[in-house]
């Protein structure tokens, strides 16, 4: 049939996503990006008439030059860090699967290089077996759910509807756990550990979203793992945006209190982002270090995100294979 390759069934696509970053630091590039992002009801789920008019009127007339001097003391040579890693991620999972049926591609729910685009080099490939893995840990509605609703929308307008297989989460999988706890014991003896994963508006909790258990489940194990008392030892949630209330409690609150409370060396780290981003390069070694020193801390050591290390790549691997299976 002309147009389409019967080898179709041979093929299978990965799609590797996370959240996104703007094509530059600058006023231009946030506007763009931050208007998809804030546009999207799973991240901003209030009245949707409401929330344009603040959103266009406001926000977005406000917000990006702000976020752009943020976004330029984490910015590299090679550009942002985030797309940095996830593209050697992405090339490492090559390497390491040189299987002639696995096509990879790199796609990011927000910004470039978009969903739509990573789905598209599977159907030029006339690829119809699709695994859809989101690199978010802790599944949620303004992440995992988010980019489902995505895979889903350019799908729609696709002649033919591919076998979809979707990773929503892997929390508490095996060799996630280790690789964490590896980083944490080679961060050094602790005095006290917060596990920071970022928030959500606490409605969503109440809403029937599971994120808050996930997140406590990760800690727990991990804690388990490196057989930390529970006096080392916090979970707190960051990022927080807004009035409402979100998930507690507020790491800001807690660094606070550790510093007031005679904790002079803090480590901070953050199982929810598998690879390093504004949230955790500017907001936690900039600001929360800022803030713990502020009130009486001495150091603030931040444990990097797992990245493109060799466990990292290795446990995706892993989850890849374990996906796969039967097709």
């Amino acid at each position: 049939m002309e147009g389409f390759d019967s080898s179709y069934s041979k093929k299978i696509g990965v799609l590797i996503t996370n959240l996104g970053t703007p094509d530059s630091p600058d006023r231009k590039g946030l506007r763009k990006y931050l208007n998809q992002f804030l546009s999207d009801r799973r991240v901003v789920d209030i009245n949707r008439v409401l929330w344009f008019l603040i959103l266009k009127l406001i926000i977005l007339n406000i917000r990006p030059s702000k976020s752009a001097v943020l976004y330029k003391k984490i910015w590299t040579n090679e550009g942002s860090p985030l797309l940095v890693e996830m593209k050697k991620i992405v090339e490492n999972i090559k390497k390491d699967n040189e299987n002639p049926i696995l096509h990879f591609s790199l796609g990011m729910r927000y910004g470039n290089p978009s969903v739509q685009y990573a789905l598209e080099k599977f159907r030029k490939k006339n690829i119809y077996k699709i695994l859809v893995l989101p690199l978010y840990p802790q599944a949620g509605s303004p992440t995992s759910s988010s980019t489902f609703d995505e895979v889903s929308n350019v799908l729609s307008k696709w002649p033919w509807v591919p076998n979809i297989r979707f990773v929503n989460g892997y929390h508490d999988n095996k060799d996630y756990i280790s690789s964490i706890s590896k980083s944490i014991s080679e961060a050094g003896n602790l005095e006290h550990l917060i596990f920071s994963f970022h928030g959500m508006p606490m409605r969503y909790l109440q809403n029937g979203d599971p994120y808050y258990c996930f997140c406590h489940k990760t800690a727990r194990l991990v804690a388990e793992s490196l057989k930390l008392s529970k006096k080392v030892y916090t979970l707190a949630f960051q990022s927080r945006f807004g009035k409402e209330e979100w998930l507690k409690p507020y790491i800001d609150d807690i660094i606070v209190e550790k510093a007031r409370q005679g904790v002079r060396k803090l480590h901070i780290i953050s199982p929810g982002f598998s690879v390093d981003c504004l949230e955790t390069l500017e907001e936690i070694k900039i600001q929360y270090s800022e803030l713990f020193i502020k009130n009486g801390g001495k150091e603030l050591v931040y444990i990097p995100c797992l990245n493109s290390g060799k466990d990292h790549v290795n446990m995706i691997g892993n989850l890849i294979k374990e996906n796969i299976k039967g097709w």
